[in-house]
C-alpha cells in the first residue's frame, strides 16, 4: 500500500487532467477527463440552488454544461491545490480558484453582461482507491449576481472584489509531502478555532487570543455577501462581530457535525456538509432577523501560514442555503428584481467592422 505522502502526490496528479480540461474548456475532453477520474456512483455536492448530483455525467450535464453554455469561453483558474488525510474520513484534494469567461447567456436566471465575469470556487475531492468518490464544493453564485447588477440581498459589510490567490504565489503545492509539517499546520488551525469558541461563554473577545494565531497584516477573504476584511480590525468589524452577535451559540454542537481537516506544508483546509450548527438569536448577520431558528451552514476554507501565523484565509459559505433555511428564496427575489431586464442571449462582434 502506498504511503500517505505517495497517495497525496498521486491524487493531485490524478486530478490535474480534469483541471487542465477546464482551463482550455472543450466539452468532450472535459467530460472524458471527469469520467476517468470518478467512481460510477460518485456524489457531487454543490451550493444552493444547484444541489447534489450522483455520477460524473449528472454533475457535468447539470452544473458544468449550463455554465459553459452561458460563458462559452469558460476557463478554470486554480490558485490553491493541496492534499492530505482527514482524521475521520479518507484522503482529500482541495482546490481553490475561480471560473471565468465572457457572460453571453443567462445562468440560473442571472442576466448576461457581455463582459468577462468571474466566480470563485472551493472544491474538495475525496479519493478512494485512486478515484473520486465525493466532491463537496461551493461556487460563489452571489458573486455572479453582483457583477450582473442583480444583487437581491443585504449589502456586504466587507470589500467586494476579485479575491486574489496567495500573496506568496505558491498555492499549487508540489514537492515531497511532509506529514509532520502538515499535521503541525492543521493542529495550529484547530487550536485557533478552539480558542475562538471560548467567547462569549468563557469571557470577552480577549479569550480568543487572536494575536497569538493571526498575522498583523492578515487578509480574511469572505464570500460575496460578506466580503473581505483586512487585519484583525477589518476581520472583526466586517465579519466576526455581526457573526458572533447573531449566533453566540456557534461551535457548541460539534458532536452533530463532521469536519474534514487536512494540511499540506503551510496550508490547511476544512470542508463539511454541513460543518456548523447554530441558532440565529441576535441581529445584524446578513440582514436576517433574529428568529431564534436553528440552522446549518456549509463553510469551505483554506488557510496559509507565514512565520507561524495565519496571513491569509479564504472562506466560502453557502449563503443562499442559509437564507433558504430562514424562508428567504434569494433566487426568486432576484427573478423579481430582473423582471424589467432581458435574459436574451447576447452576441458580441469581433470588433473588426469598419467604424467612422
Amino acid at each position: 500500500m502506498a504511503s500517505g505522502a505517495e497517495r497525496h502526490s498521486r491524487n493531485k496528479a490524478l486530478i490535474a487532467p480534469w483541471r487542465a480540461a477546464l482551463y482550455d474548456f472543450e466539452p468532450k475532453a472535459a467530460r472524458g477527463a471527469l469520467d476517468e477520474l470518478c467512481t460510477p456512483d460518485a456524489l457531487f455536492r454543490l451550493s444552493h440552488p444547484l444541489g447534489d448530483f450522483v455520477g460524473a455525467e449528472a454533475f457535468f450535464d447539470g452544473a458544468i454544461a449550463p455554465l459553459a453554455d452561458a460563458w462559452p469561453d469558460l476557463e478554470r483558474r486554480d490558485f490553491i491545490v493541496m492534499a492530505g488525510a482527514c482524521d475521520n474520513d479518507g484522503d482529500w484534494v482541495g482546490c481553490g480558484g475561480f471560473y471565468t469567461g465572457t457572460s453571453l447567456g443567462p445562468w440560473l436566471d442571472i442576466p448576461p453582461t457581455g463582459h468577462q465575469i468571474h466566480m470563485r470556487f472551493h472544491e474538495f475531492y475525496r479519493f478512494k482507491d485512486g478515484k473520486i468518490a465525493e466532491m463537496q464544493a461551493l461556487w460563489d453564485i452571489p458573486e455572479v449576481m453582483l457583477q450582473a447588477g442583480s444583487w437581491p440581498m443585504a449589502p456586504s459589510l466587507g470589500r467586494e472584489w476579485l479575491v486574489p490567490g496567495p500573496a506568496s504565489q505558491d498555492g499549487l503545492l508540489t514537492g515531497p509531502y511532509d506529514e509532520e509539517q502538515a499535521e503541525a499546520t492543521k493542529r495550529l488551525i484547530i487550536d485557533m478555532l478552539e480558542h475562538m469558541k471560548r467567547h462569549p461563554s468563557g469571557g470577552g473577545p480577549e479569550v480568543m487570543e487572536m494575536e497569538r494565531f493571526w498575522h498583523p497584516r492578515m487578509s480574511w477573504y469572505g464570500p460575496s455577501g460578506i466580503g473581505t476584511g483586512r487585519g484583525l480590525s477589518g476581520f472583526r468589524h466586517w465579519h466576526q462581530i455581526p457573526f458572533l452577535r447573531g449566533m453566540p451559540d456557534r461551535g457548541t454542537r460539534l458532536g452533530e457535525i463532521t469536519y474534514h481537516f487536512f494540511g499540506e506544508q503551510n496550508y490547511a483546509a476544512v470542508t463539511g456538509w454541513p460543518n456548523m450548527i447554530q441558532s440565529l438569536s441576535g441581529d445584524g448577520f446578513l440582514g436576517l432577523p433574529p428568529t431564534g431558528k436553528e440552522y446549518t451552514m456549509r463553510s469551505l476554507d483554506f488557510w496559509r501560514l507565514e512565520d507561524g501565523l495565519i496571513r491569509e484565509n479564504w472562506v466560502l459559505v453557502d449563503l443562499l442555503d442559509a437564507y433558504a433555511q430562514h424562508g428567504v428564496d434569494v433566487m426568486a427575489r432576484m427573478r423579481e428584481f430582473n423582471k424589467a431586464r432581458s435574459l436574451s442571449r447576447l452576441s458580441i462582434s469581433d470588433g473588426m467592422e469598419t467604424t467612422s
